[in-house]
């Protein structure tokens, strides 16, 4: 009987624990990747589906006013949340309104005044990405899924890479694939060289996702305040709801109908000359597309949510984080009463900031996006390469796990536990069920010894 050596017992182990995360995340990985890498187009995909409302006659222009106007006479009943500045000459305007049964409407206004067209933004191609992609449209329960999923996925990197460490057998299948292998070697170099290519872009894009996340974005969000390591409101959501009330549901109807006198009436509640004063200051200002313009009353929130605001806001909402500044005015005199800017946010906030934009494909433009496009579709073949590789070791009507070490040993060295106790901490759901599938994992080793005692 051959005894098997130290080193042999800590990558057998390593092994298993890589496959395991493997046959726990990969699909959902998969869909992540999929649904991220649309996103990262989201200026191109938005511009796509408003090509209608765009190239139009800019002579003869109506007010911003009486752009709104229209955009509420066309759905009686319904309130401004918002207006989106045009972001080129000849685009129309968009109306984000709020219907009477709590519906939201973009509604595209042409310069001259004329209602182009309406979408539902609950309907619209990222917003359903962005479900898919923070929920798995499964609201609450999804994000906690897809926080799983990102979790594992970093546990199957780190020990991924342990796994493809050399060991004298030279670069080829280390740093390049050797194409001219066929069955399982060729898949097995695939899978091996893609993913050290991708490990380090690919821990980056899940690190600067746990933000958004609602265990981790909560705790998180925690720990800031008790640390008092803030400054300003939160701009990115956690567990796809804003960071300013994390239990409610911030229903926008629901929301404005209980503000008096704000119920179901269609008149602006607001000075529209000094509504037209508000559009001018924010076209003076050049901020960064998407720019709007938020009537006081109106959620002041990303995206026309959370709370409800004191006066004008004039704001930009680019998802590149450092371009973005919010105005705010008095409700009655239209004086300046604040300016809030990227860089005066707290370190942290920046940092995030920073991470969220990268991690969006926004922060260097379409080279951001190629390198979030190429992450994925690496990830995506990772997948795919791990899933035959599998499939062609597997035995018929077993998992194919593979087989336990003989003897119980871990990596010596502080670095190992160092790493160990940083995941361990920093990403609870890995931690939490990691002890579940350790208990699963020993009760399928204690009935696979009975049954062959």
């Amino acid at each position: 009987m051959v005894t098997e050596t130290r080193g042999g017992a800590v990558y057998r182990t390593v092994w298993r624990w890589h496959f395991y995360a493997g046959l726990l995340v990969m699909p959902l990985v998969i869909v992540l990747s999929l649904s991220g890498a649309l996103y990262l187009f989201k200026p191109q995909v938005e511009r796509w589906e408003e090509r209608a409302f765009q190239g139009l006659p800019t002579s003869r222009e109506v007010s911003a006013s009486a752009q709104v106007a229209s955009a509420l006479a066309s759905a009686p009943g319904a309130r401004l949340v918002f207006y989106r500045l045009p972001e080129r000459p000849g685009d129309a305007a968009m109306v984000h309104l709020t219907l009477p049964r709590g519906e939201m409407r973009d509604v595209f206004v042409a310069p001259r005044g004329q209602v182009l067209g309406a979408l539902d933004p609950a309907k619209r191609i990222i917003a359903i990405d962005r479900n898919i992609h923070g929920q798995l449209l499964l609201g609450r329960q999804g994000s906690w899924l897809v926080e799983l999923a990102a979790s594992w996925a970093i546990v199957m990197i780190v020990s991924g890479l342990y796994l493809w460490w050399p060991r004298g057998t030279g670069l080829a299948g280390v740093v390049w694939p050797r194409l001219r292998l066929r069955g399982r070697p060729f898949w097995r170099d695939l899978h091996t060289v893609t993913g050290f290519w991708v490990s380090g872009l690919a821990l980056v894009m899940l690190f600067t996702g746990l933000p958004w996340a609602d265990a981790w974005g909560s705790a998180f969000k925690t720990v800031r305040g008790e640390l008092g390591w803030t400054r300003g409101a939160q701009d990115w959501t956690v567990g796809g709801k804003p960071a300013d009330d994390l239990h409610a549901e911030h229903d926008h109807a629901a929301m404005m109908a209980a503000m008096p006198g704000m119920s179901a009436m269609s008149a602006p509640q607001y000075d529209t000359a000094m509504f037209d004063r508000m559009v001018v200051k924010a076209a003076a200002a050049r901020l960064a597309f998407p720019a709007m313009v938020v009537p006081p009353g109106a959620p002041a929130g990303e995206g026309g949510t959370g709370k409800p605001a004191a006066g004008w806001v004039v704001k930009s909402e680019s998802q590149d984080r450092p371009l973005r500044v919010t105005l705010r005015y008095d409700a009655q005199t239209g004086a300046l009463v604040s300016r809030d800017e990227f860089a005066a946010k707290h370190p942290i906030d920046r940092v995030i900031g920073y991470a969220v934009a990268w991690h969006e494909g926004q922060l260097f433009g379409w080279i951001n996006q190629l390198t979030g496009l190429l992450t994925a579709a690496a990830l995506v073949m990772v997948g795919l390469s791990g899933l035959t590789m599998w499939l062609k070791r597997r035995p018929v009507g077993t998992l194919g796990a593979p087989a336990p070490a003989t003897r119980r040993t871990w990596p010596r060295g502080w670095a190992f536990w160092l790493l160990a106790a940083f995941l361990l901490v920093w990403l609870p759901l890995f931690t939490a069920s990691l002890a579940m599938v350790a208990l699963l994992d020993r009760a399928a080793l204690l009935f696979r010894t009975r049954l062959s005692a």
